[in-house]
């Protein structure tokens, strides 16, 4: 079997690293949920009162299924927060909440690297699934042609985790200034913010890491064959 062969090693720091970062990012949320924040605020009211800081009224904050499931749309220019982070008051779901709004503020701003990353999702997508088929169909048929394209485009997908890095490492900074700033956070509860999203960042890290090292062994298969 080609899923098993000596490259397999290369996976392995990337592996231990996305286990350690998902471990990092449960433990670090499990704890700051539970630590409640002096104002009060749910995180739904903060990400309402950030957008309209910044005269995003027509984003509408909604509830998404799911845990750690909330993210920013721009397709539809609509937030979504987990039920956790929308109705919670603590450190954790307020720091997510500031954060989701951090992607909202880039969008506002066109800024670059989020535009980059927007323009480039459907093609990612496509790619990350035709990749894997035509590389693994070049190996079995021999057909070097197809093991190239098939490289070419999981390069698409490396791209896309670089430039992802600095679109949530960007919203993170935001979105602990913007709660300093504003008196919504205090202190050690900036800190545990800034632990929350810290961690989240390693899962981003992990990911890129993943996808190099993916990338790699895919160019070290194709140079047996």
């Amino acid at each position: 079997m080609y899923f098993y062969d000596s490259t397999m090693i290369i996976l392995l720091p990337a592996l231990i690293i996305s286990a350690f970062a998902q471990f990092k990012i449960k433990s670090s949320f499990s704890k700051y949920s539970k630590v409640n924040s002096a104002n009060g605020y749910t995180g739904a009211q903060v990400a309402r009162i950030l957008l309209d800081d910044d005269e995003l009224f027509n984003i509408p904050v909604e509830i998404a299924p799911g845990k750690l499931t909330d993210h920013y749309d721009p397709s539809k220019r609509v937030m979504r927060l987990s039920e956790e982070v929308y109705y919670g008051t603590s450190v954790a779901a307020i720091g997510v909440a500031a954060h989701e709004t951090g992607h909202a503020i880039q969008h506002k701003e066109h800024y670059v690297p989020l535009e980059l990353r927007n323009s480039i999702v459907p093609a990612v997508n496509f790619s990350s699934n035709a990749s894997w088929l035509l590389f693994f169909i070049g190996i079995i048929l021999s057909i070097p042609s197809l093991i190239n394209i098939g490289i070419i485009l999981f390069s698409a997908v490396v791209v896309f985790q670089l430039i992802t890095l600095p679109v949530e490492f960007n919203a993170s900074s935001r979105a602990l200034k913007i709660l300093e700033s504003r008196n919504i956070l205090y202190g050690d509860e900036i800190r545990g913010a800034k632990s929350v999203l810290s961690a989240a960042a390693m899962t981003y890290l992990s990911a890129a890491l993943m996808a190099i090292s993916q990338l790699i062994r895919l160019i070290l298969i194709s140079r047996d064959k």
